[in-house]
């Protein structure tokens, strides 16, 4: 296991929010992502290679969307999506690393975590369900838990979705107005909202301590649903294809043999 090296680490003031990708574009290029994505995950199936997506940001960034773009292309046998929320009573016997260490991939397998282990140093941070002690030593434990599951062969990308108050705002309206849409709100969301700011510098601290060679972040301005998809689709397809052989199996003498069997007979009179 080789010890971390920290990169230049992301920050939220960094971003350029006014970021726009035109309908035609997404379309083209969604359509583009997720055939990568069978063939990624077929590639998987075959040379027992696996991956950890972790999703991580702002309540209405468009967590749930993303994930929802990539896991309808996806063999459910083969793809998982977890999604996290507070810990259960029975969790909060055991370390709290424990039912993360339950819920990864196994060989071939790609999991995604909606909401992670990061939730210690932000959420359990801010509200105060950690110590300070606690949030503060959960860093070297993250980095030592993802450059452990990374040693044993799991891939890991990490994504973080920002937007405004204000488009938080926007789509907070849209969501208590439509029925449909409602039950995506909770108390929370607008807990979290009221301590905006808590929450940034809780963010820009975890891009300090987590992003490492081995698992960076990647930080995406989000205002724009389109151009955020794509960017975290297309980013996670890099990290989840870099020195995977993405061709199609061919398939073996034994299968040809069966196939033209069958052939033959169907075309007997």
């Amino acid at each position: 296991m080789k010890s971390p090296e920290f990169a230049p680490s992301p920050h939220l003031g960094h971003l350029d929010m006014t970021v726009r990708l035109e309908k035609a574009d997404y379309k083209e290029r969604l359509k583009k992502v997720q055939k990568k994505f069978v063939k990624i995950q077929q590639a998987y199936l075959r040379t027992g290679d696996s991956a950890a997506i972790v999703f991580e940001g702002w309540d209405a960034a468009g967590k749930g969307g993303t994930i929802r773009r990539m896991s309808t292309v996806m063999d459910p046998r083969g793809f998982k999506v977890w999604p996290i929320a507070a810990p259960s009573p029975d969790d909060m016997k055991h370390h709290y690393m424990a039912r993360f260490w339950e819920r990864l991939p196994i060989k071939g397998e790609i999991a995604v975590f909606d909401r992670s282990w990061y939730g210690r140093v932000l959420v359990e941070r801010v509200e105060g369900y950690a110590t300070e002690a606690e949030w503060r030593r959960a860093y070297d434990e993250i980095v030592a838990f993802e450059n452990s599951i990374q040693s044993s062969g799991i891939r890991i990308a990490k994504i973080f979705l920002y937007i405004t108050p204000e488009e938080q705002f926007v789509r907070f309206r849209d969501r208590m107005e439509d029925p449909l849409k409602r039950w995506k709100l909770s108390y929370e969301d607008f807990r979290n909202r009221d301590k905006w700011g808590l929450y940034e510098e809780a963010a820009n601290d975890m891009f300090a301590k987590t992003h490492t060679s081995f698992a960076p972040w990647t930080v995406i301005a989000a205002n724009d649903k389109h151009f955020a998809r794509i960017t975290a689709l297309e980013t996670i397809a890099d990290c989840l294809a870099a020195g995977v052989d993405l061709k199609p199996q061919q398939p073996t003498e034994k299968l040809l043999k069966q196939y033209e069997k069958m052939r033959a007979a169907e075309q007997k009179p």
